[in-house]
């Protein structure tokens, strides 16, 4: 059975499983999934990772083409398996790697990041991301410069040199790899490059590397290599005419096979157009209802925003904890406060900056992100399929659906009660994730260039909020067109959140029971970072 019958048969099932099936998964099934595929597993994932060539990761097309006859045997292991006794949980499992399969599937023959996207050989990432992997497609030998602690210990010191040491045989390697023709990505990569360069001149400022010779020789050959790669690049962009969307076929097939969101490019474009207008309509309500209320203020100095930023947190802390919306754990606090941000002044804000020194509230709520990092450093999940990140982004239905779903979501519960002018930030932002994902939609379809889409994610956001800063809209609308469907993650996200929500509303009510919204996140959160779509059919027995 091919992957695409493998689908049309995940959806005929959905309609098939009744929802008395939703019964409560025992502590056993949570922790451990069917040891044949576990095993399976391991295997897949060891042979995701690619051969080294010269120390660094080879993406050459003759290794992917050496290696795809072990990847379908693999993938015929993996379809061989007979689950049908399985649990709901256990057959979750199975679909998480069954969809990283198609997702390396779709890499090697349609994406091909290493041959049309030149910002997937940047290395430096000097933050950590707020969901569980970076976001966009990444190489697999990345130096995370926020793990290291300055000044290094001999230790760290000789695995950041042996981590910068790849950069110069990566980016050679790039110049023979990329060979595609898509103009924007190839365009927009050039600024992931150069910038990577700053990055690693700013490395010499950490505390005790300007004093370590060696590291400030590894350094430079790194920028070098890294500026040579930018210059490169730059030389070869008149030549890159050709358009870097999928088409709308292959978006939809990859949303639904691999990120297993359940709709197709013309679905979402209704839904993103239905979520931007309600967002809109929603507004200008709440707008009309404050008339008579003062507008909100934003802080207008450092020690302001501090003092705002600290009430805010305290302030959805403590709603979340006394109205049981979620099992408010330990580690909350300080993964909030590390992200409280700092006061930034008007003329250099970026959209969610400005709300932020307005009210913070709807912000945090979306820095759920945290919270759910936070789960997976110190109480990760025991289930080995799904203690770390699931690959190739296909956690975002889930992590950036379910943050821009709980703005709302705490936003109805009653956050803003004592604050009536909080709830407009909180339709301003789901209609600037409505746009920005529309926006993307047709840049994938080859309707829009990158810029034309990002005209639409400029123009309607309320306000003209998305028009003071434009790294920011230069940086989002990137991404979205180098991972397909992440741009539209948010809002489709947030449907598939609401929609788990309700199915799993309608099963207590059929089992004469209590709906405990606590029990809901609290249940999704036990789950792990998986695609909302499975998480509903784990929580409440409806498959989608």
């Amino acid at each position: 059975m091919n992957i695409r019958s493998f689908f049309l048969l995940f959806c005929l099932l959905s309609l098939l499983t009744p929802s008395f099936h939703a019964l409560a998964q025992t502590e056993g099934d949570q922790k451990k999934s069917h040891p044949e595929l576990t095993a399976l597993f391991k295997k897949w994932r060891a042979f995701e990772l690619p051969p080294l060539k010269e120390g660094a990761p080879d993406y050459s097309r003759e290794t992917f083409q050496k290696k795809w006859p072990v990847f379908t045997e693999l993938r015929a292991a993996l379809e061989a398996i007979d689950t049908t006794n399985w649990t709901p949980s256990e057959k979750a499992d199975w679909y998480i790697v069954w969809a990283e399969m198609n997702g390396y599937d779709f890499n090697q023959n349609i994406l091909k990041p290493w041959e049309r996207d030149p910002a997937f050989y940047k290395s430096i990432w000097t933050s950590r991301s707020d969901v569980p992997a970076h976001e966009g497609p990444t190489h697999h030998a990345v130096t995370e410069v926020w793990q290291y602690k300055f000044p290094l210990s001999q230790e760290q010191r000789e695995a950041f040199i042996a981590s910068l040491k790849i950069i110069p045989a990566l980016n050679d390697q790039a110049k023979t790899n990329l060979t595609g023709n898509a103009r924007d990505l190839w365009v927009a990569g050039i600024r992931d490059i150069e910038t990577q360069a700053a990055d690693l001149e700013n490395l010499k400022t950490l505390a005790g590397v300007g004093d370590d010779t060696k590291l400030l020789a590894v350094i430079d050959e790194a920028k070098t290599s890294t500026l040579d790669l930018a210059e490169w690049l730059k030389s070869e962009a008149d030549k890159k005419t050709g358009p870097s969307g999928i088409g709308k076929d292959n978006y939809t097939w990859y949303q639904q096979n691999v990120h297993l969101v359940p709709l197709t490019w013309e679905d979402e474009v209704i839904l993103l157009k239905r979520e931007l207008a309600r967002a809109w309509a929603s507004l200008k309500l709440e707008e009309h209802r404050n008339r008579h209320l003062p507008p909100l203020e934003p802080a207008r100095d450092a020690e302001a925003y501090d003092t705002l930023a600290k009430k805010a947190a305290e302030e959805l802390l403590s709603f979340l904890d006394e109205n049981d919306i979620v099992t408010v754990k330990d580690y909350f606090e300080p993964a909030l406060q590390a992200h409280l941000g700092r006061f930034v002044p008007e003329e250099t804000r970026n959209f969610f900056w400005i709300t932020a020194h307005l009210d913070p509230k709807p912000l945090f709520s979306h820095f759920y992100h945290w919270f759910e990092l936070a789960r997976m450093d110190l109480e990760p999940n025991p289930n080995p399929i799904r203690k770390d990140a699931v690959l190739y982004n296909i956690f975002d239905s889930r992590n950036e659906g379910m943050a821009t779903a709980v703005e709302e979501l705490f936003m109805q519960a009653g956050l803003y009660d004592d604050n009536p002018r909080a709830r407009e930030i909180v339709y301003i932002m789901i209609a600037q994730r409505a746009a920005r994902g529309l926006g993307s939609l047709y840049a994938h379809a080859n309707e829009m260039t990158m810029e034309e889409a990002a005209g639409i994610h400029s123009e309607y956001t309320p306000r003209g909020w998305m028009k003071t800063e434009k790294e920011l809209l230069i940086f989002e609308q990137h991404l979205y067109l180098r991972q397909p469907g992440y741009g539209t993650s948010y809002i489709t996200g947030k449907y598939l959140v609401e929609e788990a929500l309700k199915e799993y509303a309608k099963m207590k009510e059929l089992q004469n029971e209590p709906f405990v919204l606590k029990e809901f996140f609290d249940g999704l959160n036990a789950i792990g970072n998986i695609p909302i779509a499975l998480g509903q059919w784990e929580l409440t027995g409806v498959k989608w």
